[in-house]
């Protein structure tokens, strides 16, 4: 189960880790299925067959440790192997054995394993430490070792030397510098044939493909584009003359991709057909008559395989009728894949033949590269012109030893490495998205460790010392640092500005100055200075946007509201130089630039202004200050207007907000469905606001409630007081959050805005700290015993993804871009609430649930069949009206192990629909940070509702990969990426939602009503006793 998170509690138990806390003894079916639901996700163990990952469900402890824990030191003898689950772990190694001279030389991730010196009884290689807080999975000695031996072939790629297979490596088997290479089409990194690294030359090309032996898919993928071809366009395929050389049975490239391009709706551009091409040039499926290992979208000649021999007779009829059947299939699976062809094909250019594109190409991969996340984005752009793409084959592969000299920096772009110390044997694992090798660059120092391949086919990308030097330095050389009193104040980096305006004898026209650190209040005076009069607030004003979007993080609006007063200049100039009229014109400039600012501030903060008072105060005062101005600067008149219709809006709000009497709660423009527990009406959603107040159940120990008036923005602290005034109670209360499973979340006084965190069937409870254990889940929280499939079946399937994406926008459309904002830097922080985005994450969870509510409510085998089939088609509905959210959901329900584990539904289920939903899994994969989907996604126009999770995902990857303030100093960098993250939101939402409403069907209201008001059960060990009760587990 992928979940949605719409609480900040990191820490909350879920119903695997009670599984996993119950001795092996006592864990049920139940219990193993629940776990491995979760373990399947774990990237140690994905490689794991089956019935391994069952007996590590039996075996395994569950573990979480907080910030600065020693797990184990150097020496200690081991008792226990673990696997991350999350977090992070410092490995840290010292010459002495002391703990004070300790060197951390790695960290360990999510998806990382240790600890397996517990099969021969070793001392430990190096001391664990938690680098934040973190979770693992512990398997024991005595049970780690009997897996061994049971298993000990399929473990034996998660464990490396002593205990797995590494070839033996001498220092001169050393990667070679790129001067070494420019004479050789392939370079191997050692003399031995089984450990060949292809790194490609920039000179010359190869004389042959990467893969030596095709693989069966792209192999008969190969087959089916030519049988097409001749089937459809055979001109295509003839002798062609070039230079009066003939070239036997060809295909000219533009040819290729014109043709590749009408044959399916999949295939969007040219250079991704140019990427589907180059999968069959890499396998030597397809093969460039001069060898080039390039596919090029130009008038080249390309040859099937198949012609490579002369006389290679044409397909019959039966083969042409075959091809024809599965041409979209292939298609489709060439598509998927034809992205990472596309950027190998482009990485094994030599830098300096890399074009524009190329290098956005490059550049857009490794923003979603976490070894990267800390980078400027001026360094990753110079990073994305000299990296250099570099592949090995087999597993045990040495790729440079211990105690050679450091040569270059390295990020795996697919596989995995161990890092190995002699005499300590392997410390870590290092995973897709990882780097190593750069601090012997950095310091200058010996290389600390071996790294060794730990699978076949891993490819890296590798950044060479000359380079990485220079692009250090060339950073350090454009960055203009400005002082105050000894004090840098401003960062600023020099680059070529894009769109040159040369003045008359200004060289530095050529170049633009990017913030990327300083005080707010100098931020701010520089991009003010920086802004355009004479263009709309756009690229030219990026900055600013970025400022005006991120700066409740660094100034609040209760500071920023005088800094802005200050920057608006109340005189004329009244300097010496320059004539009267360029006085007031340069004063004038300067007034426009504050007052299209706060006109910015306005839009984007739009109604959270009114929630503060000193928002409204400085728009009333700034509104008096230009009227006083505009009498004698009538230019400023343009303004007023606007200003006026502004501070008036705003003002009106707030008075009406402040005075207004408390209402029934009918009366509120939106009810929280499960704050109200009563019918939804089908009105249109309105945001909710901090300060609109709702009625909400607070529960007792023995399933009494009190309901409470409360402020949406009420702390926790707030909440209890009314209860305690409810209940006549002094005691010291706590507020508990009861999820249906009976996990308990105890929320702290200072949280706020609880309401809206709360699970699906989550509820509210208030009790003394010594009752906590006695609380049990509300019956109303179990959720329904039958499923809806009664009148759900009646609706068709178009009806529902309708309505279901009418009401995600309505939820999407009410989230503010702030909520994002608050979300990832912690409500508690910013002190605001997110509570339209917490009803939309939930939604997305609620979604999961409902989908596997009702298959495991449905005990009909060929009415399970029909709901599964009703789903997938309710999915491709949703991709279609481009409600990615809710198609991740149902789809995610779908692969849910109560689901996934039905055999008997899965087998009968048609083989079209299997097709579908394969393809839709497709576009779900997490490999290369949900590689698939983003490009699907980029090709979409708005409106468009995303799938929210991966977003709120790359925001706090952003987050805590950047510290927000470096030297006293705001991280304006980090706050530019953020900004790019949520503006990813206002572009989904830059065009309304109207598709065509299917409003011929009779049961408008229905649907409408059903999909706004879900019943389902949230408990997964509830749906996975269901589950086994339609189809027991086979023996």
């Amino acid at each position: 189960m992928v979940a949605a998170h719409t609480s900040s509690h990191s820490s909350e138990s879920a119903e695997w880790i009670i599984c996993l806390d119950k001795r092996p003894a006592e864990r049920s079916g139940e219990d193993v299925d629940i776990i491995l639901a979760r373990l399947k996700n774990v990237k140690a163990f994905e490689r794991f067959h089956p019935s391994l990952l069952q007996q590590i469900c039996l075996c395994g402890f569950y573990e979480c440790l907080e910030k600065g824990i020693t797990l184990y030191r150097q020496g200690d003898i081991g008792t226990s192997w673990y696997a991350v689950l999350s977090g992070s772990l410092d490995v840290k190694v010292s010459e002495t054995l002391s703990y004070q001279d300790a060197v951390t030389i790695c960290t360990l991730g999510t998806g990382t394993a240790f600890g397996e010196s517990i099969l021969d009884n070793t001392p430990r290689h190096a001391t664990i430490v938690t680098r934040e807080f973190s979770e693992l999975l512990r398997i024991e000695q005595r049970e780690f070792r009997s897996l061994w031996e049971k298993y000990h072939q399929c473990m034996a790629g998660l464990l490396a030397p002593p205990y797995g297979v590494m070839e033996s490596s001498c220092s001169a088997d050393r990667m070679p510098d790129k001067e070494n290479i420019s004479n050789n089409a392939f370079v191997s990194v050692s003399k031995h044939q089984n450990k060949t690294s292809f790194i490609e030359n920039p000179a010359k090309p190869h004389p042959k493909c990467i893969s030596q032996v095709p693989s069966e898919k792209i192999l008969r993928a190969g087959k089916i584009l030519r049988n097409a071809i001749l089937s459809r366009a055979p001109h295509m395929i003839r002798d062609r003359k070039y230079h009066l050389k003939t070239y036997r049975q060809c295909c000219v490239g533009i040819e290729l991709v014109d043709w590749q391009m009408q044959q399916s709706s999949c295939i969007h551009s040219r250079i991704q057909a140019v990427g589907m091409w180059q999968v069959l040039l890499e396998e030597g499926v397809l093969n460039h008559v001069d060898q080039e290992l390039s596919f090029q979208d130009k008038y080249l000649f390309y040859r099937f395989l198949d012609d490579e021999q002369e006389d290679t007779p044409l397909p019959s009829e039966d083969e042409r009728r075959e091809s024809l059947e599965e041409l979209q299939d292939t298609l489709l699976l060439l598509s998927q894949i034809g992205p990472d062809a596309h950027m190998r094909m482009i990485l094994k250019k030599h830098p300096s033949e890399r074009a524009a594109d190329d290098l956005e190409i490059i550049y857009e991969e490794l923003l979603h590269i976490k070894a990267l996340s800390h980078l400027s984005t001026t360094v990753k752009r110079e990073l994305a012109g000299v990296l250099i793409f570099e592949s090995h084959a087999k597993a045990g592969t040495v790729l440079f030893s211990q105690g050679e000299e450091g040569t270059s920096w390295y990020i795996i772009l697919k596989g995995s490495v161990n890092v190995v110390i002699y005499g300590k044997g392997v410390v870590c694992t290092l995973h897709e998205g990882d780097d190593f090798g750069k601090l012997a660059l950095v310091n200058d120092a010996p290389r600390a460790a071996s790294i060794v391949l730990r699978e076949d086919n891993c490819h890296f990308l590798r950044v060479d010392k000359e380079d990485f030097n220079r692009i250090l330095r060339d950073v350090e050389a454009n960055t203009v640092r400005l002082k105050e009193h000894g004090q840098d104040v401003l960062v600023l980096e020099k680059s070529i500005s894009s769109s040159q305006t040369p003045v008359h004898g200004a060289s530095s026209s050529h170049y633009k100055y990017k913030v990327m650190s300083g005080t707010p209040e100098k931020i701010l005076e520089h991009l003010l200075e920086m802004m355009r009069m004479d263009s709309q607030f756009t690229e030219s004003d990026s900055a600013l946007d970025d400022f005006v979007l991120m700066h409740c993080v660094f100034i609040p609006n209760n500071q920023l509201c005088p800094v802005l007063m200050a920057q608006y200049p109340f005189r004329t100039v009244t300097a010496s130089q320059g004539s009267a009229q360029e006085k007031l014109d340069y004063t004038l400039n300067n007034k426009r630039r504050v007052i299209r600012l706060v006109m910015q501030w306005t839009a984007v903060h739009g109604d959270h202004l009114q929630e503060e008072d000193v928002s409204v105060t400085f728009l009333k005062e700034f509104l008096m200050a230009v009227c006083n101005d505009a009498k004698a600067i009538p230019p400023l008149r343009d303004h007023l207007t606007e200003l006026e219709r502004i501070v008036k809006r705003n003002a009106e709000d707030a008075t009406s907000s402040q005075k207004k009497p408390v209402k029934p709660l009918s009366q509120h423009k939106i009810l929280l469905r499960q704050f109200s527990m009563g019918d939804e009406k089908l009105h249109k959603r309105q945001p909710i606001k901090s300060n609109d107040e709702i009625l909400f159940k607070v529960f007792c120990c023995d399933h009494t409630y009190t309901t409470i008036r409360s402020p949406v923005a009420a702390s926790v602290r707030e909440v209890i007081s009314a209860v305690a005034d409810k209940l006549g109670s002094a005691e010291d209360l706590l507020l508990v959050n009861l999820s249906s499973s009976g996990e308990k979340v105890v929320f702290k006084p200072n949280d706020v805005s609880v309401f809206s965190t709360l699970t699906v069937n989550g509820r509210l409870f208030a009790c003394r700290r010594d009752q906590l254990d006695s609380l049990t889940p509300l019956p109303e929280q179990e959720g329904p015993s039958s499923g809806s499939l009664a009148s759900f079946e009646l609706m068709s399937s178009k009806d529902v993804a309708y309505h279901m994406t009418s009401y995600d926008w309505e939820l999407f459309h009410c989230v503010h871009e702030l909520e994002l904002i608050y979300h990832t830097f912690g409500r508690k922080n910013v002190k605001k609430t997110t509570v339209n985005l917490d009803l939309f994450l939930r939604r997305f969870n609620e979604i999961q649930f409902w989908v596997i509510t009702e298959v495991c409510l449905c005990s009909q085998l060929s009415k399970r069949v029909q709901l599964l089939k009703k789903f997938i088609k309710i999915a491709a509905h949703c991709k279609d009206y481009r409600n990615l959210n809710t198609f991740f959901a149902i789809i995610m329900g779908i692969s849910n192990p109560a689901v996934s584990r039905l055999s008997q539904t899965w087998e009968k289920l048609p083989s079209k629909f299997k097709k579908f939903y394969g393809e839709f899994e497709n576009l779900m994969d997490p490999s290369r940070n949900h590689r698939a989907y983003r490009l699907t996604v980029a090709k979409l126009e708005p409106p468009i509702i995303p799938f929210m999770p991966l977003l709120i995902k790359d925001m706090t990857f952003t987050h805590e990969g950047n510290k927000t303030v470096i030297d006293n100093l705001v991280n304006f960098e980090k706050m530019r990426m953020i900004a790019n993250t949520v503006k990813i939101v206002r572009y989904c939402r830059s065009q309304p939602f109207s598709p065509d409403s299917p409003l011929a069907s009779k049961n408008h209201p229905e649907v409408r009503s059903y999909v706004c008001q879900l019943n389902v059960i949230d408990n997964q060990r509830t749906l996975t006793q269901l589950s086994h009760g339609l189809e027991p587990r086979r023996s």
